[in-house]
């Protein structure tokens, strides 16, 4: 068979007009060729993607197909199919809810717009580039960096802030502080010390002070505003200023203006903080926050309760995750694939793991069996790209094994599995098995992406409770009922980061890889209380923190 036949064949498949006979050369063809194989799946995707186009409906021959009523198990549900129902049941997990058509029949203009997608919007006019020991005033409200700032109010009592408009100008704020964000272009100065970069694309940007308007006109400049004074002062520039007794004034390199009170001693700019200062502060915070979590890191391996531990922020360069614990090198992870090593949660003194492609992860075995479990990690997410985004798997998902993810939606999820017999579950599909899957309320948006976060799970049977924590602050509680009830719980082969399935007679494996980085796990073989979850969380966090709630962080 040439290459225009086959085609012809997959054609005629695709529009539902495959003979018997045609049929059986087809799939004939299918397990002889791995190459055909590959071509089917093209014609196939292709056809995927007009479809999504044109917003038609699947009518593609009756076979067996998984239930995703709930979330997938790990049974090779297609055992036994012929090569073609394979390639099947792979595109019937894309293309739910589309037609097949007859490759080349159609002319372009018979396919229609895109249905309109909403596209996903965040309020705010700047971003906080980097701190270093700010304290926010009480009942402010408290960023982070990478946060994007709306506007409003930012005031703290202590520290030092940078701020990147999105115009493209630059603020250093010294603390004590407070000004109003007002929009892209512009903020009012209540009080406290700033040092404005505004590069020629920002030109324009605004600094309002009292009752004047400080205009850009492509330069750097500080300002020092108390309830009593205001004083600019130009380092390399021009300002023109606009309203009050000032309006129309211009200063130029080196001038300085009172545009309230008495004014200010000029050499009270010579200490105002610079991106260098910026910079040495922050790591110097940063480096002393990771001093103190290595300490700590002395004291939990060592909890008589811990099964495994990966203080991944001090990994190195080695493909080996060490398993910190008194359980011993047995317990060590093996990376898989193209493991990112970057930057870890106290910056590049520490490593962070990145499981971007599909095919990276952390390989772990877990012998022995337990009777309560506490899952707990640092986690970067950087975006949700999958229905199910792994933090850690047990491989096969077989009676009392733990699934910890997170949804698409931004809810955490962790569940056990009951009854791994096929078709105990409440699924629709025969080879359903039961388990229970317990959410959070949504903890993750795209405002928080990149953004560093501390993760825990516990998983009590004998109080029979399930809960889940973001940066020591429950999210969920909930009750294990009688049904789902599972006495005796087990780990072994897993996956930090991804699931795939490894030992199953298929090479087709979930997508479920982690698009961020873990920085730090730890799995008990106990139930951890709220406090002792914080104090994991207040011993690790690479921040000063004086809030409560994980939205701020």
């Amino acid at each position: 068979m040439n290459d225009m036949e086959l085609e012809q064949l997959i054609a005629a498949w695709l529009d539902g007009r495959l003979t018997e006979t045609e049929s059986e050369v087809l799939q004939q063809r299918l397990r002889e060729s791995e190459e055909s194989r590959a071509r089917f799946l093209v014609y196939a995707e292709l056809d995927v993607g007009l479809r999504q186009m044109a917003g038609g409906e699947l009518n593609l021959p009756q076979l067996p197909s998984p239930d995703f009523s709930n979330e997938p198990t790990s049974v090779p549900f297609w055992s036994g199919m012929n090569l073609l129902k394979l390639a099947t049941a792979a595109l019937l997990l894309l293309v739910v809810g589309m037609q097949a058509y007859q490759i080349g029949k159609r002319n372009a203009d018979e396919i229609v717009a895109t249905p309109e997608i909403k596209e996903k919007t965040i309020s705010g006019h700047a971003m906080i580039r980097r701190m270093a020991d700010v304290q926010w005033k009480q009942d402010s409200k408290v960023y982070r960096e990478g946060d994007v700032v709306s506007a409003g109010l930012l005031q703290f009592n202590q520290g030092i802030a940078e701020i990147d408009f999105f115009c493209g100008a630059t603020v250093i704020v010294d603390g004590p502080a407070q000004l109003e964000i007002e929009s892209d272009w512009s903020l009012r100065l209540i009080e406290g010390r700033i040092r404005a970069n505004v590069p020629p694309a920002a030109r324009g940007f605004a600094v309002k002070v009292a009752d004047s308007e400080v205009i850009d006109l492509g330069t750097e400049f500080v300002l020092d505003v108390s309830e009593s004074n205001a004083w600019i002062k130009v380092v390399d520039g021009e300002v023109a200023l606009k309203g009050g007794s000032h309006d129309g004034q211009h200063l130029k390199t080196g001038e300085g203006q009172s545009l309230l009170g008495a004014g200010v001693d000029q050499d009270s700019f010579d200490d105002l903080s610079t991106l260098s200062d910026v910079q040495r502060r922050h790591d110097k915070e940063q480096n002393q926050l990771f001093e103190k979590w290595k300490s700590s890191v002395e004291k939990l391996k060592s909890d008589k309760r811990i099964i495994a531990y990966y203080p991944i922020g001090m990994l190195g360069k080695e493909r080996t995750v060490k398993n910190a614990a008194s359980t011993g090198s047995e317990l060590d992870g093996r990376l898989v694939g193209l493991v990112d090593q970057g930057a870890g949660r106290f910056g590049p003194v520490s490593t962070g793991l990145g499981f971007k492609r599909p095919g990276s992860r952390v390989r772990v075995r877990l012998d022995g069996t337990y009777q309560k479990f506490t899952f707990a990690c640092w986690v970067r997410i950087d975006s949700l790209d999958h229905k199910y985004n792994a933090l850690f798997m047990g491989d096969g998902y077989e009676n009392g094994e733990p699934h910890w993810q997170i949804l698409g939606d931004g809810k955490l999820m962790f569940s056990v599995m009951v009854d791994d017999t096929p078709g105990s579950g409440h699924g629709k599909h025969p080879e359903a098995r039961l388990h229970k899957i317990y959410y959070s309320k949504p903890i993750w948006d795209v405002s928080l992406s990149g953004k560093w976060m501390h993760l825990a799970a516990t998983y009590d049977p004998e109080r029979r409770l399930v809960h889940q924590y973001v940066n020591g602050e429950e999210v969920s509680k909930e009750t294990i009922t009688d049904e789902f009830f599972v006495e005796q719980l087990k780990i072994g082969p897993a996956e930090i980061g991804n699931w795939g399935q490894p030992l199953r007679d298929s090479p087709w494996f979930a997508i479920r890889n982690l698009n961020g980085a873990i920085d730090e796990l730890a799995i008990f073989d106990a139930a951890l209380s709220g406090d002792e979850v914080r104090q994991i969380y207040d011993n690790g966090k690479p921040f000063h923190d004086n809030s409560n709630s994980f939205r701020n962080q």
